[in-house]
């Protein structure tokens, strides 16, 4: 490895970088505060905000909302697994988005007609949000479902939907933000609020004294509900060097604790 030091670059950096460990704050249209950091998006990231920013919300805030990545596997099961435990962090409340949209698009059903009233389809596709909803439940049982209304959205199509969630004693709400702005999130906010309230029996998918593979295995099944995970030579020999990595810096550590 290449580091800055060897360039002797460190200086110049810490110059240009003193200033981004800090927060943006930025806010809504509707004046409300929105804090942005370091929130990295793709497949092998983490998907969320910097735990500075989070803390820093809980400090100055009586709630604080985190968006989790997109997807309740990819980005939540991060945000919640990684995140969460390195921060210590205990959510009071799993909020899950939905949209009929997406509902039908999981049916099958193209791009082109998805904004076309079709219940079938939205029967179809709502096994696509119960399997999201079975993956937050494994984390805590205060797990609210909202679903962003948009002027396609037939009164048929939110009813089914409202209907599956609350038979499965979940609480849920339609949002619409998208016409209404903030007050077409006004209940859906006291719902939260509500459920905030509860006692919180958050818990984390795997624990710390797992191997990575046994790490990876869990998250595969509980999460992917796979039957399991395979693990090709190079991605063993890429844990094997994780494994290394990490015994060297601490063995870094320990040597300059010593010294």
């Amino acid at each position: 490895p290449i580091h800055s030091r060897d360039l002797k670059l460190e200086g110049s950096l810490a110059v240009i970088l003193k200033d981004a460990i800090k927060p943006n704050l930025v806010q809504s249209l509707e004046n409300n505060p929105v804090i942005i950091h370091g929130g990295p998006f793709a497949n092998i990231a983490h998907g969320c905000n910097s735990v500075i920013a989070t803390k820093l919300g809980l400090k100055l805030a009586d709630y604080v909302v985190t968006e989790a990545g997109f997807g309740a596997d990819l980005g939540a099961e991060k945000f919640l697994d990684i995140k969460c435990r390195s921060a210590k962090l205990s959510p009071n409340a799993i909020v899950i988005v939905a949209t009929i949209k997406a509902l039908k698009y999981n049916a099958g059903v193209s791009k082109e007609d998805i904004t076309i009233n079709n219940i079938d389809a939205v029967r179809e596709g709502i096994i696509n949000l119960e399997a999201h909803i079975s993956n937050m439940l494994k984390y805590t049982n205060n797990v609210i479902v909202t679903l962003n209304k948009y002027n396609t959205d037939s009164d048929e199509e939110i009813d089914l939907v409202r209907e599956f969630v609350t038979k499965k004693g979940l609480l849920f709400e339609v949002n619409n933000s998208y016409l209404e702005g903030g007050d077409g999130s006004v209940e859906l906010a006291k719902k939260v609020v509500e459920l905030c309230y509860k006692d919180s029996d958050f818990n984390l998918l795997y624990k710390d004294n797992l191997s990575i593979k046994e790490k990876i295995e869990v998250v595969v099944k509980e999460i992917y509900h796979a039957s399991g995970a395979i693990f090709s030579d190079g991605v063993i020999d890429k844990i094997n060097e994780r494994r290394w990595a990490r015994k060297l810096d601490y063995t870094e550590k320990e040597r300059k604790v010593k010294e």
